[in-house]
């Protein structure tokens, strides 16, 4: 029997009348998965992403981690962390990173489940199989819902996008390295191993 690709497939979207408990169960256990739902209500449903861009996306959270734990101005997400956006969204950007007084500011409850809030600095790693136009969207929901800086990367062409609030979104082609600038501040992103290196072996 012939099988439709992945791509073909995924993503899955689904209408689906779920309480905020009840979509926080659905993700719980199906792990194996990666779910959003829109404000609307849509439930998304993506698959686990290939090796290459796990190790690209791996490679992005790294340095990410390590430039926090350096200071004390915040927490770094991966791309398992969900957060519920005001405009009632359930979003899980490939890396984030939430200033430390709003965290801080969420209660133990809060925090175990979707933060209510929307991270500060957001990263969408676009894959093979990743719509352009819709991860441009979700990086100007993020902005609408607070998110002070954006970044979509797109490893198909080598390029970046940059969105901040009230700016136009500033495209840059090939670049070699992205500041954090006043949100993250003496964060330097290298980009070498994300939109230019194979992972190590292949």
């Amino acid at each position: 029997m012939e099988v439709a690709n992945r791509e073909t497939i995924f993503p899955l979207k689904l209408c689906l009348d779920l309480s905020d408990e009840q979509f926080f169960q659905l993700c719980q256990n199906n792990r194996d998965l990666g779910f959003e739902r829109t404000a609307n209500g849509e439930v998304i449903i993506m698959p686990p992403t290939g090796s290459d861009m796990g190790n690209r996306n791996g490679r992005l959270i790294q340095q990410l981690f390590n430039w926090t734990d350096t200071n004390d101005l915040g927490v770094a997400f991966d791309s398992s962390a969900g957060f519920k956006l005001p405009n009632g969204a359930n979003r899980s950007p490939d890396a984030s990173w939430i200033q430390k007084e709003r965290w801080e500011a969420l209660t133990s409850e809060e925090k175990q489940q979707f933060a209510p809030l929307c991270p500060d600095f957001v990263v969408e790693l676009r894959s093979p199989s990743d719509s352009l136009p819709t991860l441009q969207e979700k990086l100007k929901e993020y902005i609408a819902n607070g998110t002070r800086l954006g970044w979509l990367i797109d490893c198909q062409n080598q390029g970046v996008e940059v969105y901040r609030p009230g700016e136009e979104v500033e495209i840059i082609d090939t670049p070699a390295t992205l500041s954090g600038e006043s949100v993250l501040p003496g964060f330097v992103l290298d980009l070498t191993p994300i939109l230019y290196e194979p992972p190590s072996g292949a």
